[in-house]
């Protein structure tokens, strides 16, 4: 069984940076993509960026694309979204999620394991 636990959510003002941090505990293959993920409220749940865990393809939404970053740390297990240049419309819950791979993530699919959520909240 794997669990995901994200930190790092918080309040920050609008153009502000935050770095959030996914750790997962217990098994995980290799070949497995991570992704995060976000839910405003009222709003369905969507993509944000995915990364495969063991080569170079990574891939974001276009509304964070030059802003948000991914990054890996095989030794920790660990998976970052650092934000940047942050608006309001990305206050959110954010969601780290492991699965199959890096084109069903970006649908939204393939989806193995949820991590719990972070709140983000974005001050104008």
């Amino acid at each position: 069984q794997v669990q995901l636990v994200e930190s790092g959510g918080g309040l920050v003002q609008a153009g502000g940076s935050l770095r959030l941090s996914c750790g997962a505990s217990g098994r995980t293959y290799s070949g497995n993509a991570w992704g995060w993920f976000r839910q405003a409220p009222g709003k369905e749940r969507e993509f944000v960026g995915v990364t495969s865990w063991n080569g170079g393809m990574t891939t974001y939404a276009d509304s964070v694309k030059g802003r948000f970053t991914i990054s890996r740390d095989y030794a920790k297990n660990t998976v970052y979204l650092q934000m940047n240049s942050l608006k309001p419309d990305d206050t959110a819950v954010y969601y780290c999620a492991v699965g199959l791979d890096v084109s069903q993530m970006t649908r939204k699919s393939g989806i193995v394991y949820w991590g719990q959520g972070t709140q983000v909240t974005v001050s104008s």
